[in-house]
Protein backbone atom coordinates (compact mmCIF):
# COMPACT_ATOMS: atom_id res chain seq x y z
CA UNK A 1 0.00 0.00 0.00
CA UNK A 2 3.09 2.25 0.57
CA UNK A 3 4.31 2.09 -3.11
CA UNK A 4 0.55 2.60 -4.16
CA UNK A 5 1.05 6.19 -2.04
CA UNK A 6 4.25 7.32 -3.54
CA UNK A 7 2.69 6.39 -6.63
CA UNK A 8 0.04 8.31 -6.28
CA UNK A 9 1.81 11.49 -5.05
CA UNK A 10 4.25 11.21 -7.97
CA UNK A 11 1.24 11.55 -10.38
CA UNK A 12 0.01 13.97 -8.11
CA UNK A 13 2.75 16.74 -8.33
CA UNK A 14 3.04 16.40 -12.09
CA UNK A 15 -0.57 16.59 -12.32
CA UNK A 16 0.09 19.74 -10.39
CA UNK A 17 2.63 21.43 -12.53
CA UNK A 18 1.58 20.44 -16.13
CA UNK A 19 -2.10 22.13 -15.88
CA UNK A 20 -3.42 25.72 -14.96
CA UNK A 21 -6.13 26.25 -12.30
CA UNK A 22 -8.67 26.04 -14.95
CA UNK A 23 -7.13 23.07 -16.55
CA UNK A 24 -6.45 21.28 -13.36
CA UNK A 25 -10.71 21.78 -12.00
CA UNK A 26 -11.56 20.22 -15.05
CA UNK A 27 -9.09 17.45 -14.86
CA UNK A 28 -9.84 16.70 -11.48
CA UNK A 29 -13.73 16.15 -12.50
CA UNK A 30 -12.48 13.85 -15.22
CA UNK A 31 -10.76 11.56 -12.44
CA UNK A 32 -14.41 11.28 -10.53
CA UNK A 33 -15.34 10.02 -13.94
CA UNK A 34 -13.22 7.11 -13.71
CA UNK A 35 -14.29 6.38 -10.77
CA UNK A 36 -17.77 5.54 -11.74
CA UNK A 37 -17.26 2.06 -12.41
CA UNK A 38 -16.47 2.13 -8.63
CA UNK A 39 -20.28 2.49 -7.26
CA UNK A 40 -22.05 0.08 -6.02
CA UNK A 41 -25.60 -0.21 -7.47
CA UNK A 42 -28.54 0.73 -4.97
CA UNK A 43 -30.76 -2.65 -4.11
CA UNK A 44 -34.33 -2.16 -4.15
CA UNK A 45 -35.17 -0.52 -1.06
CA UNK A 46 -37.14 -2.78 1.37
CA UNK A 47 -39.82 -1.64 4.30
CA UNK A 48 -38.00 0.38 7.14
CA UNK A 49 -35.55 1.51 4.52
CA UNK A 50 -35.07 5.43 3.93
CA UNK A 51 -36.12 5.11 0.01
CA UNK A 52 -39.14 2.45 1.04
CA UNK A 53 -40.70 4.99 3.50
CA UNK A 54 -39.92 8.33 1.51
CA UNK A 55 -39.39 8.02 -2.33
CA UNK A 56 -37.01 10.80 -3.72
CA UNK A 57 -35.95 11.71 -7.46
CA UNK A 58 -32.64 12.20 -6.22
CA UNK A 59 -30.42 15.20 -7.77
CA UNK A 60 -28.50 15.06 -10.60
CA UNK A 61 -24.78 16.94 -10.93
CA UNK A 62 -26.25 19.31 -13.99
CA UNK A 63 -29.50 19.92 -11.67
CA UNK A 64 -27.16 20.67 -8.68
CA UNK A 65 -25.23 23.31 -10.58
CA UNK A 66 -28.17 25.12 -11.25
CA UNK A 67 -29.14 25.29 -8.00
CA UNK A 68 -27.30 27.94 -6.85
CA UNK A 69 -25.19 26.11 -4.04
CA UNK A 70 -23.64 27.15 -1.02
CA UNK A 71 -20.37 27.93 -1.52
CA UNK A 72 -17.38 29.19 0.19
CA UNK A 73 -15.97 32.63 -0.51
CA UNK A 74 -12.92 34.87 0.04
CA UNK A 75 -14.34 35.94 3.74
CA UNK A 76 -16.80 32.53 4.08
CA UNK A 77 -14.22 29.88 4.08
CA UNK A 78 -14.53 27.94 7.19
CA UNK A 79 -16.37 25.16 8.80
CA UNK A 80 -17.17 25.28 12.02
CA UNK A 81 -18.20 22.39 14.44
CA UNK A 82 -20.11 23.53 17.55
CA UNK A 83 -20.14 21.26 20.58
CA UNK A 84 -23.07 21.59 22.99
CA UNK A 85 -23.53 20.38 26.60
CA UNK A 86 -20.65 18.01 28.11
CA UNK A 87 -18.46 15.79 26.59
CA UNK A 88 -16.58 12.93 27.87
CA UNK A 89 -12.92 13.62 27.36
CA UNK A 90 -12.72 10.50 24.91
CA UNK A 91 -15.90 12.27 23.11
CA UNK A 92 -13.63 15.51 22.42
CA UNK A 93 -11.33 13.03 21.43
CA UNK A 94 -13.84 11.78 18.94
CA UNK A 95 -15.09 15.41 18.08
CA UNK A 96 -11.23 16.05 17.10
CA UNK A 97 -10.73 12.99 14.88
CA UNK A 98 -14.07 14.68 13.05
CA UNK A 99 -13.13 18.07 12.63
CA UNK A 100 -9.94 16.33 10.95
CA UNK A 101 -11.59 14.34 8.99
CA UNK A 102 -14.51 16.97 7.51
CA UNK A 103 -11.29 19.59 6.59
CA UNK A 104 -9.77 16.09 4.55
CA UNK A 105 -13.65 15.43 2.88
CA UNK A 106 -14.62 19.24 2.05
CA UNK A 107 -11.33 20.60 1.46
CA UNK A 108 -12.01 23.46 3.60
CA UNK A 109 -10.04 24.34 6.91
CA UNK A 110 -12.47 22.93 10.24
CA UNK A 111 -12.62 25.17 13.68
CA UNK A 112 -13.78 23.70 16.75
CA UNK A 113 -15.62 26.49 18.62
CA UNK A 114 -16.08 27.12 22.08
CA UNK A 115 -18.93 24.49 23.73
CA UNK A 116 -21.53 26.15 25.22
CA UNK A 117 -23.97 24.77 27.58
CA UNK A 118 -27.14 22.86 26.67
CA UNK A 119 -28.80 25.05 29.54
CA UNK A 120 -29.20 27.79 26.48
CA UNK A 121 -32.49 25.54 25.21
CA UNK A 122 -35.37 25.69 26.91
CA UNK A 123 -38.15 23.23 28.63
CA UNK A 124 -40.15 23.84 25.16
CA UNK A 125 -37.53 22.66 22.54
CA UNK A 126 -36.83 19.40 25.06
CA UNK A 127 -38.58 16.11 25.80
CA UNK A 128 -38.29 12.74 27.69
CA UNK A 129 -38.31 9.67 26.21
CA UNK A 130 -38.67 6.15 27.88
CA UNK A 131 -35.87 4.77 26.21
CA UNK A 132 -33.45 7.63 25.84
CA UNK A 133 -34.11 10.18 28.70
CA UNK A 134 -34.03 13.60 27.77
CA UNK A 135 -34.01 14.88 23.89
CA UNK A 136 -32.88 17.77 21.98
CA UNK A 137 -35.09 19.29 19.33
CA UNK A 138 -33.28 20.08 16.29
CA UNK A 139 -35.07 22.85 14.92
CA UNK A 140 -34.28 25.14 18.23
CA UNK A 141 -30.70 24.21 17.92
CA UNK A 142 -30.57 24.75 13.75
CA UNK A 143 -32.51 28.17 14.13
CA UNK A 144 -32.38 29.70 17.30
CA UNK A 145 -28.59 28.91 18.18
CA UNK A 146 -26.55 28.35 15.45
CA UNK A 147 -28.28 30.53 12.54
CA UNK A 148 -28.45 33.47 14.62
CA UNK A 149 -24.94 33.24 15.42
CA UNK A 150 -23.14 32.28 12.39
CA UNK A 151 -19.31 33.57 12.69
CA UNK A 152 -18.80 36.05 9.60
CA UNK A 153 -16.08 33.48 8.31
CA UNK A 154 -18.10 30.06 8.79
CA UNK A 155 -19.54 28.60 5.52
CA UNK A 156 -21.36 26.59 7.39
CA UNK A 157 -21.62 25.46 11.07
CA UNK A 158 -22.39 22.24 12.57
CA UNK A 159 -23.69 21.50 16.65
CA UNK A 160 -22.38 18.05 17.79
CA UNK A 161 -24.32 17.14 21.02
CA UNK A 162 -24.19 13.92 23.17
CA UNK A 163 -27.72 14.55 23.78
CA UNK A 164 -30.16 12.51 21.79
CA UNK A 165 -31.64 14.32 18.82
CA UNK A 166 -35.62 14.62 17.78
CA UNK A 167 -36.83 16.70 14.76
CA UNK A 168 -40.70 16.90 15.79
CA UNK A 169 -43.09 15.55 17.93
CA UNK A 170 -44.10 12.30 15.25
CA UNK A 171 -40.55 11.54 15.03
CA UNK A 172 -39.34 8.68 17.85
CA UNK A 173 -35.43 10.46 16.97
CA UNK A 174 -32.76 11.66 14.37
CA UNK A 175 -29.09 10.93 14.30
CA UNK A 176 -28.57 14.42 12.19
CA UNK A 177 -30.34 17.12 10.27
CA UNK A 178 -29.18 20.30 8.24
CA UNK A 179 -30.72 23.20 6.44
CA UNK A 180 -29.80 22.80 2.68
CA UNK A 181 -29.28 27.38 2.28
CA UNK A 182 -29.08 28.06 6.16
CA UNK A 183 -25.56 26.71 6.56
CA UNK A 184 -26.90 25.05 9.53
CA UNK A 185 -26.85 21.30 10.56
CA UNK A 186 -26.52 19.40 14.16
CA UNK A 187 -25.48 15.76 14.49
CA UNK A 188 -25.60 13.60 18.05
CA UNK A 189 -23.23 11.13 18.95
CA UNK A 190 -25.60 9.40 21.68
CA UNK A 191 -26.90 6.92 19.04
CA UNK A 192 -23.26 5.76 17.84
CA UNK A 193 -22.12 3.63 20.70
CA UNK A 194 -23.56 0.93 22.94
CA UNK A 195 -19.74 0.41 24.83
CA UNK A 196 -17.92 2.29 26.78
CA UNK A 197 -15.65 4.35 24.66
CA UNK A 198 -12.08 4.40 25.23
CA UNK A 199 -8.60 4.61 23.30
CA UNK A 200 -9.48 1.10 21.45
CA UNK A 201 -13.35 1.15 21.31
CA UNK A 202 -13.93 4.79 19.71
CA UNK A 203 -13.65 4.31 15.92
CA UNK A 204 -17.21 2.63 15.87
CA UNK A 205 -18.35 5.90 17.25
CA UNK A 206 -16.25 8.09 14.75
CA UNK A 207 -16.97 5.73 12.01
CA UNK A 208 -20.83 7.07 12.45
CA UNK A 209 -20.09 10.62 13.44
CA UNK A 210 -18.17 11.06 10.13
CA UNK A 211 -20.71 9.72 7.77
CA UNK A 212 -23.54 11.75 9.72
CA UNK A 213 -21.54 14.75 9.97
CA UNK A 214 -20.02 14.77 6.42
CA UNK A 215 -23.66 13.96 5.09
CA UNK A 216 -25.33 16.69 6.48
CA UNK A 217 -22.63 19.00 5.59
CA UNK A 218 -22.69 17.93 2.43
CA UNK A 219 -26.87 18.77 2.74
CA UNK A 220 -25.56 22.41 4.05
CA UNK A 221 -23.15 22.74 0.49
CA UNK A 222 -27.05 22.15 -0.96
CA UNK A 223 -26.72 18.14 -1.86
CA UNK A 224 -29.85 16.35 -2.02
CA UNK A 225 -30.20 12.75 -0.64
CA UNK A 226 -28.37 10.50 -3.29
CA UNK A 227 -30.26 7.95 -5.61
CA UNK A 228 -27.64 7.45 -8.05
CA UNK A 229 -25.62 4.56 -6.21
CA UNK A 230 -24.89 3.58 -2.55
CA UNK A 231 -22.94 7.06 -1.09
CA UNK A 232 -22.79 8.88 2.37
CA UNK A 233 -25.73 11.37 1.29
CA UNK A 234 -28.04 8.51 0.94
CA UNK A 235 -30.54 8.58 3.25
CA UNK A 236 -31.19 6.26 6.04
CA UNK A 237 -33.18 5.34 8.49
CA UNK A 238 -31.65 3.41 11.04
CA UNK A 239 -28.45 2.69 12.05
CA UNK A 240 -28.24 -0.66 10.79
CA UNK A 241 -28.88 1.06 7.06
CA UNK A 242 -26.52 3.91 7.82
CA UNK A 243 -24.13 1.23 8.69
CA UNK A 244 -23.91 -0.43 5.78
CA UNK A 245 -22.91 2.41 3.75
CA UNK A 246 -19.31 3.25 3.91
CA UNK A 247 -17.72 6.94 4.07
CA UNK A 248 -17.88 7.26 0.05
CA UNK A 249 -19.03 9.69 -2.16
CA UNK A 250 -20.55 8.16 -5.32
CA UNK A 251 -19.05 9.19 -8.46
CA UNK A 252 -21.86 12.05 -8.84
CA UNK A 253 -21.87 13.81 -4.99
CA UNK A 254 -17.98 13.58 -5.43
CA UNK A 255 -18.45 15.57 -8.79
CA UNK A 256 -21.02 18.12 -7.25
CA UNK A 257 -18.63 18.68 -4.16
CA UNK A 258 -15.70 18.86 -6.56
CA UNK A 259 -17.40 21.27 -8.72
CA UNK A 260 -18.49 23.69 -6.09
CA UNK A 261 -15.43 23.12 -3.48
CA UNK A 262 -12.63 22.68 -6.24
CA UNK A 263 -10.21 20.25 -4.36
CA UNK A 264 -7.80 18.31 -5.59
CA UNK A 265 -9.48 14.54 -5.79
CA UNK A 266 -6.06 12.33 -5.92
CA UNK A 267 -4.96 14.64 -2.82
CA UNK A 268 -8.23 14.39 -1.23
CA UNK A 269 -8.52 10.40 -1.96
CA UNK A 270 -5.03 9.72 -0.32
CA UNK A 271 -5.28 11.73 2.91
CA UNK A 272 -9.00 9.93 3.43
CA UNK A 273 -7.14 6.51 2.82
CA UNK A 274 -4.07 7.39 5.17
CA UNK A 275 -7.08 8.45 7.97
CA UNK A 276 -9.26 5.23 7.68
CA UNK A 277 -6.08 3.52 8.36
CA UNK A 278 -4.90 5.46 11.30
CA UNK A 279 -8.34 4.62 12.73
CA UNK A 280 -8.61 1.34 11.32
CA UNK A 281 -11.93 2.45 9.82
CA UNK A 282 -11.04 -0.67 7.63
CA UNK A 283 -14.42 -0.86 5.77
CA UNK A 284 -13.94 2.73 4.64
CA UNK A 285 -10.39 2.07 3.76
CA UNK A 286 -11.28 -0.49 1.55
CA UNK A 287 -13.79 1.74 -0.33
CA UNK A 288 -11.34 4.46 -0.86
CA UNK A 289 -8.05 2.66 -1.18
CA UNK A 290 -9.95 0.88 -4.51
CA UNK A 291 -10.49 4.83 -5.59
CA UNK A 292 -6.89 4.85 -5.07
CA UNK A 293 -5.80 2.16 -7.56
CA UNK A 294 -8.21 3.20 -9.65
CA UNK A 295 -6.89 6.76 -10.38
CA UNK A 296 -3.44 5.54 -10.18
CA UNK A 297 -4.10 2.97 -13.31
CA UNK A 298 -6.07 5.69 -15.00
CA UNK A 299 -3.56 8.36 -15.10
CA UNK A 300 -0.36 6.47 -15.65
Amino acid sequence: MRFIWLGLSLLIAIFILGCSSGDQHDQNLKMIQYLEPLDAVLEKPRPGEWLFEHPEQGQTFEAYKQSKPVSPDEIRRYIYLQPIGALTPIQGEVLRYTAEYLQIFFGLNTIIAEPISDSVIPARARRQSRETGEQLLTSYILYDILEKNIPPDAIVVMAVTAKDLYPSDSWNFVFGQASTKKRVGVSSIYRFTDIAMDSTTYPICLERLIKTASHEIGHMFSCQHCTHAVCVMNGTNSLPESDQRPNRLCSECHMKLCWNLGFKVPDRLLALDQFFMRHTLLQDHRAISKDCARIKQKTQ
